[in-house]
């Protein structure tokens, strides 16, 4: 351990310079802890203690880094920093709103009312001020293990609870304590942005987005127009899936593939297109077919008869229906009339 006193002619400086709560005789400056990780825009206490010799009366104690200058009468530090010590032997310290600048060494001084009275306490306290990044794999496959960790540049001095978010919602984990969070296994529904912070901070780490590949899922087929079709019509035929990557699709009638895209187009379809589609969505991690859709395409002839035939049917049933109600009363007043 190394101590250096350097004592000089009155109105002269003299430094101690001294080992961590050590002291030498009655001189002396003790940091607890001596080595401080911070979060960014937290507020930190450094605890200080310091002793000097009876006789001597402190007239001003501050708090400085590597110039001599006071840090409360610095503009970056003046609003920040408060003195909780006091003139006897407590110089303990609170700087607020913490940012990355502020990670240096930092030493308590003291000024006594006699010329070579005037002490620093070396070395300081090592401060050092982090953020918070989240560390996640580009991409995984649904089903698999995966670990995202808040990650820090120094270990946090106090003990931390973690907390994660996705999506900016906040996610309950079972090891809050834990600067991890596993996602095993992995699914789709784990897809999105991800971020932490500690409990009790401010600081919310940059959101990292997390891509979840799977297979094409929830495939199916839908058509417009959905009512008859009638020879001549334009029809369009839409396959929906759910899919990471986006999958491509392929439109198959009957055993046979007739088109590609989401979107299949019949313009001026004719009875021949009657029959059975399906789409098959299809990416790097799967396949999925739609059910079969059946399209049974009209003739206007055939549509022309068809009405016919039902007018006809409506016509009879209209008549039969007047005659069987209006039959009676007039039977009853044919024989009322010739009684």
């Amino acid at each position: 351990m190394l101590m250096s006193v350097r004592r000089m002619a009155p109105l002269s400086m003299i430094f101690l310079l001294m080992i961590h709560g050590v002291s030498s005789g009655d001189w002396g400056v003790s940091y607890s802890p001596s080595h401080i990780c911070a979060l960014k825009d937290s507020t930190v206490i450094m605890r200080c203690n310091y002793t000097y010799p009876a006789g001597y009366e402190i007239e001003k104690v501050f708090w400085t880094k590597t110039d001599p200058r006071d840090l409360s009468e610095d503009p970056e530090y003046s609003q920040r920093l408060q003195y909780l010590g006091d003139k006897q032997q407590n110089c303990t310290v609170r700087l607020s709103h913490v940012t990355l600048k502020d990670s240096h060494m930092y030493y308590f001084r003291f000024i006594t009312n006699k010329p070579d009275g005037k002490w620093i306490g070396k070395p300081g306290v090592t401060f050092a001020v982090t953020d918070l990044q989240v560390e996640s794999p580009e991409r995984v496959t649904e089903g698999d293990s995966v670990n995202l960790t808040c990650n820090s540049s120094c270990a946090l001095t106090d003990r931390a609870t973690f907390i994660w978010y996705r999506n900016s919602l906040k996610i309950l984990t079972e090891n809050k304590y834990s600067n991890k969070l596993i996602l095993n296994p992995v699914r789709r529904d784990d897809l999105g942005r991800y971020s932490c912070a500690v409990d009790g901070h401010t600081h919310i780490s940059p959101a990292v987005y997390l891509n979840v590949m799977y297979s094409p899922q929830y495939t199916f087929v839908g058509v417009s127009p959905s009512g008859v079709i009638v020879e001549g019509d334009s029809v369009t035929l839409s396959c929906s899936s759910d899919s990471n990557p986006p999958a491509e699709i392929s439109w198959i009638k009957g055993g046979t593939i007739v088109g590609s895209g989401r979107i299949y187009n019949i313009s001026k379809i004719s009875s021949g297109d009657s029959g059975e589609y399906k789409c098959k969505s299809i990416n790097e991690h799967g396949e999925k077919y739609s059910d079969a859709l059946t399209l049974n395409v009209k003739s206007i002839g055939c549509l022309v008869i068809l009405y016919i035939s039902i007018g006809v049917v409506c016509g009879a049933a209209v008549i039969i229906t007047m005659v069987l109600i209006w039959t009676p009363f007039g039977w009853e007043s044919y024989q009322f009339g010739t009684s």
